[in-house]
């Protein structure tokens, strides 16, 4: 880009940038967003469709999953990347509600487009949309209904409601169970509220067997084998020793040499060598072990040894699973064999190795104390493991959320509803143009009902006039009743989701709505140029 100074033009920017301001770059942006909102549409609620994600190396995601479409499609232009950034967000806060904030986020921009047309400044639609968001997030806190954060009921129907929109609908009452008990395993009560780390909680995943054969384990899962054929395959009532240093005898890290110059040299060499093994065996032996989980590597030899003293042994154990042993197990994690004692050894009451399909897996079960849990996932194919887990992971984010912010809201579009009815009574009162940005924002609010209604086959437009008439009438929790397909009392249907996600929608899908309408010029740098393949003028070079 160049500017004329007296004739003489005057490099700005880089050769190759390209530039677009003003209402141009506004169209393109907000196109581009909405755009994204437009490829997960489809995908909300219990009748929305899944995408088939074919990925540049061929592997093959099936999904209706906001976050991982989204993740899988390899977005371009920044201002979808922004989108992108939305779900992502809402799945790292709160876990669910990542397809209604993309959608909710692009309906925004879609009416904002309508009024800078009619000439509304961008400012002023920004003011507005922040003030109907603090609105909307106000209403939400006063419709909610406070349940007991340990009300196993509550919890069930709101991981049912999170799970019926997935490939798991079927199952879900069974999953929803599991995901409940895997949170209330792992709540710690902190003052007056409960903290969840779901991090606490091992998902592993094994194709085979049916999606009902899914369980949880209250314990850890090691996707390993004992490491020696001649161990046993069975302990109850194990001593666990969690080792994080090799039962190998270590080579030096400076170059050495060894000058052997006899037969006898080379055998004391190498007894050496078996005494150390031995004598590391012996250390963990005499601290009382009879399990052993070694995040490093276990030699030959000490594999022999362990397997004499009658010791299961399993090595190379990922990090994440030694801490989750060491919580579940009361076990510390030993990095010097030379401090091992029976103090440091973690408790359960039975390790057993199992084959799980095609592989063998090591189950630690009946831990002392039992601060972490393992479910293990099963299904015909690994596909549908894959989205078992995915729909698992929202669940179990959904429990948290209602354990952590004990508030909940029916679903089928309710609350948005009775939000875009609160917004339309409260522009009214607001002066000059930001009232319109307002009205606005209720009309993007219903847009999560009148997708649930079209992707279950329902005329939209009966969908919503009913539900704005009932809303008017005072009837709070009525919404889309997507089996039924009709307009129907959700709490009558026990739909019920968390406050938590409902408010981190509104945040979500307002903060990247609003820093896209900011945007009026976008300028963007040339493209870097592959480099250049070797050879001589396009010519291949002759040997």
């Amino acid at each position: 880009m160049s500017a004329p100074a007296g004739g003489i033009p005057v490099l700005i920017l880089k050769e190759g940038s390209t530039r677009s301001r003003g209402r141009a770059a506004q169209r393109n942006n907000i196109m581009a967003a909405r755009m994204i909102a437009e490829a997960v549409r489809s995908s909300l609620g219990p009748k929305g469709m899944d995408k088939m994600l074919v990925d540049s190396l061929g592997d093959v995601t099936i999904t209706s999953d906001g976050r991982t479409i989204l993740d899988e499609i390899e977005v371009e232009h920044p201002a979808a990347k922004m989108m992108v950034e939305v779900a992502k967000t809402q799945d790292d806060e709160v876990g669910d509600g990542t397809t209604t904030s993309v959608i909710v986020a692009g309906e925004l921009l879609g009416k904002a487009e309508e009024l800078i047309d009619k000439n509304v400044h961008p400012t002023v639609i920004i003011d507005g949309y922040r003030k109907a968001a603090e609105k909307a997030l106000e209403t939400l806190e006063e419709i909610a209904v406070p349940v007991n954060p340990l009300d196993r009921d509550f919890l069930k129907k709101v991981a049912m409601t999170s799970m019926a929109s997935k490939l798991v609908a079927e199952n879900r009452e069974q999953l929803a169970e599991i995901a409940v008990d895997a949170v209330l395993h792992v709540a710690r009560k902190v003052g007056d509220e409960y903290r969840v780390d779901l991090d606490d909680i091992m998902v592993e995943k094994k194709p085979g067997g049916s999606i009902t054969d899914t369980g949880l384990i209250e314990g850890i899962v090691l996707d390993k084998e004992v490491v020696h054929p001649g161990m046993p395959k069975r302990i109850e009532k194990a001593r666990i020793a969690l080792i994080n240093c090799p039962l190998e005898v270590e080579k030096t890290e400076f170059d050495a040499k060894i000058n052997i110059e006899t037969p006898e040299q080379m055998e004391a060499f190498l007894r050496e060598e078996e005494n150390m093994l031995r004598s590391m065996v012996e250390k963990i032996s005499s601290a009382g072990a009879n399990v052993v989980v070694c995040q490093k590597g276990i030699d030959d030899m000490a594999q022999h040894f362990l397997a004499r003293k009658g010791i299961l042994a399993v090595r190379r154990a990922k990090k994440s699973d030694m801490e989750k042993l060491s919580k579940a197990t009361g076990g510390r994690i030993v990095t010097n064999l030379d401090g091992l004692s029976g103090e440091d050894l973690g408790y359960a009451d039975l390790v057993e190795e199992r084959k799980v399909g095609d592989d063998k897996m090591v189950f630690i079960e009946g831990c002392r104390n039992p601060r972490s849990v393992a479910i293990l996932i099963r299904g015909g194919a690994e596909r549908v493991v894959d989205e078992a887990e995915r729909s698992i992971h929202d669940a179990l984010c959904v429990v948290r959320d209602v354990v952590q912010e004990p508030k909940i809201l029916a679903g089928g579009g309710a609350p948005e509803l009775e939000v875009a009815k609160v917004l339309r009574d409260y522009a009214e009162l607001l002066p000059g143009r930001e009232q319109l940005a307002v009205q606005k924002f209720a009309e993007a609010m219903e847009t999560v009902p009148i997708t649930l209604g079209e992707n279950a086959g329902l005329d939209p437009i009966d969908v919503i006039s009913e539900l704005r008439a009932r809303h008017e009438k005072g009837e709070r929790w009525a919404g889309v009743d997507v089996i039924g397909g009709k307009v129907e009392d959700m709490e009558k249907l026990e739909v019920y989701e968390p406050l938590a996600v409902k408010k981190q929608v509104i945040k979500s899908a307002t903060e990247a709505a609003t820093m896209i309408l900011k945007i009026d010029d976008v300028i963007a740098a040339a493209k870097a140029k592959p480099p250049k393949t070797p050879g001589y003028g396009g010519v291949p070079p002759s040997y």
